[in-house]
């Protein structure tokens, strides 16, 4: 490209004179296949039928044959009065390219290609993503490194929802994507279709209730409904999933009864004014619940989505993440190796050290594979017998996991994999590196933190982690450390209850300095 735009001071080396007329649309680049088979031609004397030989040879990398070529191409430049260092030179120019070259039109069309949709890309990010997510929505894999991708441009992937929401995902402003209905498991393009097709044609959904009035529960039945509720779908018509899910069972029997009474030419004298004017006629409503816990909104999003879309379990180890972990899982997956890359280069492998919650454990033979997820990707572990037997009381569908083992790329599955060596439980991990916890409270919270701190410590003490209060009000703020005899575990129950108490961004885990070596160093090998 600098020779091209006149960047480059240095005249063009066309190698050769006899290729300059082979090498000039290019600016003495080899670039194509269809120049090396030309060049071998021109300078060596190859037949075509050779020539095409030779490209072969370079597209299988396999050192005899191409010690064999090297020999016929040299002795043939030789004997047209080429000198056998710049023949050789020219040999090994060739040989470089194999590791990158295509043919002319599969050049011509990737370019093409990749220039419109670098194109959008830059120009439209969030309708392309929308595009690039829709067309893989039945691969949750590559949903969560899209997602991922998403996050990384800046990009906001809202919850699906009944109200605005379509079969696929859709841009949603500049900046922003819903999330498709059709990409919820258990919800059938039909359901979605007839479920869209009343919103346009009455307008949104105003409650539960409405929503089972309005739909044929024959096509939307109660697995499609509790998929959407638990999926965040419905989270736009009522207070929580809690409320929702313990409402569901009586908002279905009000919508088919409404659904009988029409077929039998009947209706409610009131309910049918209100319906008429599209007013939801009154219903007597239940105090509402108190949403589920994290974990069990969480798993509810996993288990429709494939994914988790608002939070992820490893979320509340993400500042100390960088302590234990060489890179995390989405880096590593994100591209193939490039063509030349040797799986061997490494001594069989990259050693790398990553932690994810366990999303499925498989038996293959004498071997286990844990599919790990750490919300910027996923990633197959794979276990021998005596890691299995040495570790398998650690490993466990949703357990919280640190990994050591070397990278590979597997050929077959076209996929990154890892070996395990050594398998840690992170919040034991986090309790035998944590070096202090700090409670950060305000003016607000002193009352309840005077209250309840000496009964939520005292099944933790004594122990090794000292505290320390943080206190910050708008006239004056200090820290107090808590004598030895307030030391204590820092465990997974004990920071849950306090940070219920305060809230999570008020608890910080302290640790010494990190001991694994900072992620991306691998990054510029595999790429």
């Amino acid at each position: 490209m600098n020779r091209k735009h006149g960047r480059s001071d240095a005249p063009i080396d066309y190698l050769h004179p006899s290729l300059e007329p082979i090498l000039k649309p290019t600016y003495g680049v080899i670039l194509y296949q269809e120049q090396v088979m030309q060049i071998a031609q021109v300078l060596a004397g190859y037949t075509l039928g050779g020539a095409d030989l030779l490209r072969k040879a370079m597209g299988k990398k396999k050192p005899e044959e191409m010690a064999q070529q090297r020999s016929v191409f040299v002795d043939g430049a030789v004997a047209r009065g080429v000198s056998q260092h710049s023949a050789a030179h020219i040999f090994d120019l060739m040989e470089k390219f194999a590791g990158y070259g295509f043919n002319k039109s599969h050049s011509a069309a990737y370019a093409l290609l990749s220039y419109q949709t670098a194109y959008l890309k830059a120009h439209y990010p969030a309708q392309f993503m929308a595009a690039v997510l829709s067309a893989d929505m039945d691969h949750t894999d590559k949903v969560v490194t899209l997602i991922k991708e998403c996050s990384d441009m800046g990009l906001a992937v809202l919850s699906p929802d009944v109200n605005a929401s379509r079969y696929e995902f859709a841009a949603c402003g500049e900046h922003s994507i819903r999330y498709g209905l059709g990409a919820v498991r258990g919800v059938g393009r039909g359901a979605v279709e007839a479920l869209i097709g009343e919103r346009e044609a009455r307008g949104a959904y105003r409650s539960l209730e409405d929503l089972c009035r309005r739909l044929d529960l024959q096509k939307v039945n109660r697995r499609v409904l509790e998929a959407l509720l638990r999926s965040g779908s419905l989270d736009g018509l009522e207070a929580n999933r809690a409320t929702m899910m313990d409402r569901l069972p009586a908002a279905m029997q009000l919508g088919d009864q409404n659904s009988r009474a029409h077929q039998a030419g009947q209706n409610d004298l009131f309910g049918l004014a209100s319906q008429e004017r599209g007013v939801e006629a009154p219903q007597r409503r239940l105090p509402a619940l108190p949403e589920w816990s994290e974990a069990v909104r969480l798993a509810g999003e996993r288990e429709t989505l494939g994914l988790y879309l608002t939070g992820h379990p490893l979320a509340r180890f993400e500042t100390a993440l960088p302590r234990f972990v060489s890179h995390r899982i989405g880096d590593l997956v994100s591209d193939r190796p490039l063509a030349g890359f040797e799986p061997g280069r490494f001594g069989g492998g990259k050693p790398v050290t990553v932690a994810g919650l366990i999303d499925e454990v498989k038996k293959r033979g004498a071997r286990v594979i844990l599919t790990l997820d750490d919300r910027t990707g996923r990633i197959e572990a794979m276990l021998f017998e005596e890691t299995w037997q040495k570790h398998r009381d650690l490993i466990a569908k949703d357990a919280l996991v640190l990994v050591e083992g070397m990278l590979r790329f597997d050929e077959f599955s076209d996929a990154w994999r890892l070996a395990a060596r050594r398998i840690s439980e992170l919040d034991k991990l986090r309790e035998q590196e944590a070096r202090r916890l700090v409670i950060r409270c305000t003016p607000g919270d002193v009352g309840r933190l005077c209250e309840r701190l000496e009964s939520i410590l005292a099944p933790w003490r004594p122990g090794p982690c000292p505290i320390t209060v943080e206190y910050a009000a708008s006239s004056a703020a200090g820290a107090l450390n808590l004598g030895e005899q307030w030391s204590v575990r820092a465990s997974r129950e004990l920071l849950e209850q306090l940070e219920g108490l305060l809230g999570r961004d008020a608890v910080q885990v302290v640790y010494a300095a990190p001991a694994v070596a900072a992620a991306g160093a691998f990054s510029a090998d595999l790429r």
